[in-house]
């Protein structure tokens, strides 16, 4: 299934579905920070969610459960990959660079980075 980019307030919907598994659409409005959207507002979102395969539900009557079909991590690796070719042309060197030079990881950082690189040698 192809991923597709979610727009601010579609991610954060997906949030609250990864949250709950599952979920009608009043529960995930008493999820959501104040001022709460109206509900044909997230009704409408969740369908948009919908349309693009991120998200599914089960009937019950009238109403519906909604439930997510793209992970949590799957979507993460998404953004993640495309942060990364977006920005810096696929290099996790270039990455970790551009990080220590702006003083984003400091060397307990750098120190648990190189740990984890120890593990995949052995």
């Amino acid at each position: 299934m192809e991923i597709v980019e979610f727009t601010k307030v579609e991610h954060q919907l997906m949030q609250v579905l990864w949250k709950l598994e599952k979920a009608f659409v009043k529960e995930i409005i008493q999820e959501l920070p104040e001022p709460k959207p109206a509900y044909s507002t997230v009704s409408t979102m969740i369908r948009i969610l919908e349309t693009k395969g991120a998200v599914a539900y089960e009937a019950f009557g009238k109403t519906h459960r909604y439930y997510p079909l793209i992970s949590k991590e799957e979507y993460m690796r998404f953004e993640a990959d495309k942060f990364l070719d977006n920005y810096f042309s696929n290099s996790i060197q270039d990455m970790f660079s551009f990080f220590v030079n702006e003083k984003k990881i400091d060397l307990k950082d750098a120190e648990q980075l190189l740990n984890m690189i120890d593990k995949i040698k052995d």
